[in-house]
């Protein structure tokens, strides 16, 4: 199958670090399973400096076609592309790749992350690119909710599109899933992993630890909030930005991960802990809440978090919801979620 992939969240180099690699590896799996795939990364320029995303030329790079934009894709848009490639299925990603995707003309299927409902709801997108969105959900003959929350929040706005939207979520590499039994350690080796900004929480995930003699709290990341979080306790251990690879391994150390992170999409990390062996908690309402069930899988907190460890620490079989955690992972491989996005595609 010949799929065009229209989205300007696409790494162009590998020294892209804060560029979510999510899309990538749906398209990196298309090619393993025999699908040809082409990507088209549209780019309005000023977005793209107001957001520090790195800059590119026009051109091609592999089977990536970088294009910018000056206007957000107003006149012929058309004019620039090279890429000859007839495809069978076009899926468009982002508010850029959609508005460019509706302005081809073509049948295409419109993916929704958080960002596109930030769009829908904050006033500062009402004048163009909300119009625009709307105009891109009308005409797509499907719509893919990058999670079970996200669908939720996307079909309270627009429940006419009930019957054409599915979830799409992320796949996690079959080589990380192991399976572990609770360590009924002393201590109780508590994780969190994340940029440290705002939304992601991490003050609270601070504040609530440090009411507990038993935890001990190591945060993984970096950020202009580092010393300001640094400041709440002297408990936790800080250990800076790390490789994939020592991300994982102190998962793998670690018995709880926790991230009460708001306007998630989805949130690999959640899925890269559970396939590790945690007890994973997540934000109720965002990203992978839907797939982690509370008390079952994993729990869901809704700014009562001390309470939420508290239930976890009480919690007699925890080994029970750890293998419930690991046989949910099993179903999440990047291979399954990618083929399912297909065929979700596919179906009448």
């Amino acid at each position: 199958m010949r799929i065009l992939v229209i989205t300007d969240l696409y790494p162009i180099s590998k020294d892209e670090i804060h560029t979510p690699k999510t899309i990538e590896t749906f398209v990196k799996t298309w090619e393993k399973q025999g699908h040809e795939v082409r990507i088209i990364k549209p780019n309005f320029l000023l977005n793209t400096f107001l957001r520090k995303k790195p800059h590119y030329k026009d051109g091609m790079y592999g089977n990536i076609e970088n294009l910018n934009y000056i206007l957000p894709f107003m006149g012929d848009i058309k004019k620039k592309i090279k890429t000859l490639f007839a495809p069978d299925i076009v899926i468009a990603h982002m508010p850029c790749g959609l508005i460019f995707a509706n302005k081809l003309g073509v049948n295409f299927v419109a993916a929704v992350h958080a960002s596109d409902i930030e769009v829908l709801t904050n006033p500062i997108y009402k004048i163009y690119f909300k119009q625009e969105l709307k105009k891109a959900y009308k005409n797509a003959q499907k719509i893919a909710c990058r999670s079970y929350a996200i669908r939720q929040k996307f079909l309270t706005l627009y429940p006419q599109y009930l019957n054409k939207t599915f979830v799409a979520p992320s796949g996690i590499n079959e080589d990380l899933i192991i399976q572990r039994q609770w360590s009924n350690n002393e201590k109780i080796k508590v994780l969190t992993c994340a940029q440290f900004i705002k939304r992601k929480n991490i003050d609270e995930v601070i504040r609530a630890c440090e009411q507990f003699d038993n935890i001990k709290l190591t945060i993984i990341g970096s950020g202009k909030g580092e010393k300001r979080l640094k400041k709440l306790s002297n408990k936790p251990i800080f250990t800076g930005q790390l490789p994939h690879n020592q991300v994982i391994e102190l998962m793998k150390e670690s018995d709880i991960f926790v991230l009460p992170s708001k306007n998630e999409t989805f949130g690999m990390v959640y899925l890269e802990a559970m396939a590790s062996g945690c007890i994973t908690v997540c934000q109720k309402d965002e990203g992978i809440d839907g797939i982690i069930k509370h008390g079952e899988n994993g729990f869901v907190c809704q700014n009562n978090l001390k309470n939420i460890l508290e239930e976890i620490i009480n919690t007699p079989d925890k080994n029970l919801v750890l293998k419930n955690s690991y046989e949910t992972v099993l179903e999440l491989t990047e291979n399954t979620t990618a083929m399912n996005y297909l065929k979700n595609i596919l179906m009448n």
